[in-house]
C-alpha cells in the first residue's frame, strides 16, 4: 500500500512517511493509491472498537514500519466509547464527543500522536507540529500530543472566533504545546501553516509536520467510525444509513467517502454547513470558488476554503460525478438556535451548534428516513449559545472539566507565518 500526492508531482510513499510529512512536497495532500475492500472484515466476530480499527486500518499499513505497532496504537488512541444513539424511529445520532476534549477530533489526533511518537523513537529525531484550528482541532491535537517525546506543537487559532471553553482547551497545556492567537480568520491560520511548509529552508530547519486534517494520519482513523456506525445501524435497522455530517474543512466528510469506497454499507453522504456556503454553491453551479470565511455560531465550521475538497476532487475527478455523490445544505445561525431549542423541547436531547446543522438538514430533507447525524462536539463546549436556548445548565463532562481548571497562556501574533518561529 502506497500513498500519492493529489497533485501528482511526487513519488509514492508509505503510510508512515505520509503521516510524518503531513503535506506532500508539491503542496498536495496524500491519498491512498487504491482502497482495500472491507470484505475481509468478519464484523460479528469483532469484540471492541480498537479491534475494528485495527482490522480496517491494517491494509493501509502493510509493509510499513508501523505495521507491528498498529494494534497497540489503536488501543492507545481509541480508549473511549462511540455510542450510536436512537432519537426516534430510524433517526440516530453518532456521538463522537466522548474523548478527552469532547470533540470528534480526538479520534484522528490521538491516532496521529501515537503514530508519530513511535516513528520518532524509531528514527531518533524530533518534530515540530503546526496546526491551525477553527475551534476543536487544536484542543484535540494539544491533548493528544501533550508530553509526547520528541514533538513540539504550535497551535494557531483565530482571535475572537473560538468559544471561551475552546480557547481554554487550546491554551492550558504549556510544556511542548505553544498556542498562538492570530489576528485573522481560520483561513489565515491555515494559510500560515501552508506557507511555513512551502518555505523549504524553515521547514527543514524545524522539522515541520502537520496535525490538521490535511494529514493522512487524521483521515484514516476517522474512516473507521463510518465503517463501525454503518454496520451497527444496518444490524439494528436492516437498512443502509444516510450520514448527515456537519462540515467545515471537509476532512470528516472525506473520511466517510473513503469508508464508502472501501465498501461500508452507506446509502448516501450529506453535508450540512453553516453560512460558509462554498460547497453548496459549488454543487448548484458546478464552479468551485473559495472565499473568505464568515463567522457563525458553529465556529468550527467557519471555513471558506476547505482543504479536503482537494481529496474529494482526486477521488472523483469528474466534476459531474462528484456533484452526483454529494448533497450539501446550509443552515444559518437563527435556524441553528431554533433547532437546538426545538430538539430539546421535543426529545430532551441537547445539541451543540454544529450538530444542530445536521439535525436541521435531517428534519428538512430526510425526516423519517434511515439516518445518522454525526454529532461532532459536546454541547458543554458551547454553553454560552446552548444554555440560554434550553434554559438549563449543560453538565460538563469530567474530562473537559479537568481542562477548564488549568492555567492558560498564549502569544498574540499577526498573519505572517515567520512570527511563529521568532
Amino acid at each position: 500500500m502506497k500513498f500519492v500526492s493529489t497533485r501528482g508531482k511526487e513519488p509514492a510513499v508509505t503510510a508512515s512517511e505520509a503521516i510524518m510529512q503531513g503535506l506532500a512536497p508539491d503542496g498536495g495532500l496524500y491519498v491512498p493509491q487504491s482502497f482495500p475492500a472491507l470484505t475481509h472484515l468478519a464484523i460479528h466476530e469483532i469484540s471492541s472498537y480498537p479491534e475494528l480499527a485495527f482490522e480496517v486500518l491494517a491494509p493501509f499499513f502493510e509493509d510499513d514500519p508501523l505495521k507491528d505497532d498498529l494494534a497497540e496504537i489503536c488501543m492507545d488512541a481509541f480508549n473511549f466509547p462511540v455510542p450510536l444513539v436512537t432519537l426516534r424511529d430510524q433517526e440516530t445520532v453518532l456521538e463522537l464527543f466522548h474523548g478527552p476534549t469532547a470533540a470528534f477530533k480526538d479520534f484522528g489526533a490521538r491516532f496521529l500522536a501515537a503514530c508519530m511518537e513511535r516513528m520518532l523513537t524509531k528514527e531518533q529525531r524530533k518534530l515540530t507540529i503546526l496546526v491551525a484550528t477553527s475551534g476543536d482541532t487544536g484542543g484535540a491535537v494539544a491533548a493528544a500530543f501533550a508530553g509526547r517525546k520528541g514533538i513540539d506543537v504550535k497551535v494557531l487559532y483565530p482571535k475572537g472566533r473560538v468559544s471561551g471553553r475552546q480557547q481554554q482547551q487550546l491554551t492550558c497545556w504549556g510544556g511542548n504545546i505553544q498556542a498562538y492567537e492570530v489576528d485573522g480568520s481560520f483561513d489565515d491560520c491555515q494559510k500560515m501553516v501552508k506557507d511555513a511548509f512551502m518555505d523549504s529552508e524553515l521547514s527543514q530547519q524545524w522539522g515541520l509536520s502537520s496535525a490538521n486534517s490535511i494529514n493522512l494520519g487524521r483521515l484514516l482513523p476517522q474512516s473507521v467510525y463510518y465503517v463501525f456506525a454503518s454496520h451497527l445501524y444496518t444490524q439494528a435497522f436492516g437498512k443502509k444509513p444516510i450520514f448527515i455530517i456537519p462540515s467545515g474543512n471537509v476532512g470528516n466528510s472525506c473520511a466517510a467517502f473513503w469508508a464508502l469506497t472501501m465498501g461500508a454499507p452507506i446509502e448516501q453522504i450529506v453535508l450540512s454547513v453553516n453560512e460558509n456556503k462554498t460547497i453548496p454553491d459549488f454543487l448548484s453551479s458546478g464552479t468551485y470558488q473559495t472565499r473568505a470565511s464568515v463567522q457563525t455560531l458553529a465556529n468550527a465550521m467557519d471555513v471558506g476554503a476547505p482543504s479536503n475538497m482537494e481529496r474529494l476532487f482526486n477521488l472523483y475527478p469528474n466534476t459531474d460525478t462528484l456533484r452526483s455523490m454529494i448533497s450539501a445544505y446550509a443552515v444559518n445561525d437563527q435556524t441553528i438556535e431554533a433547532t437546538i431549542k426545538e430538539v430539546y423541547e421535543e426529545l430532551g436531547y441537547i445539541l451543540c451548534p454544529h450538530t444542530a446543522t445536521g439535525e436541521r438538514v435531517r428534519r428538512d430533507h430526510f425526516a423519517g428516513k434511515p439516518t445518522i447525524v454525526v454529532s461532532t462536539a459536546h454541547p458543554a463546549k458551547f454553553e454560552q449559545v446552548v444554555e440560554p436556548l434550553i434554559k438549563q445548565t449543560v453538565e460538563v463532562p469530567e474530562n473537559l472539566a479537568k481542562l477548564l481548571m488549568k492555567p492558560s497562556s498564549f502569544k498574540a501574533i499577526g498573519t505572517d507565518y515567520r512570527q511563529l518561529f521568532n
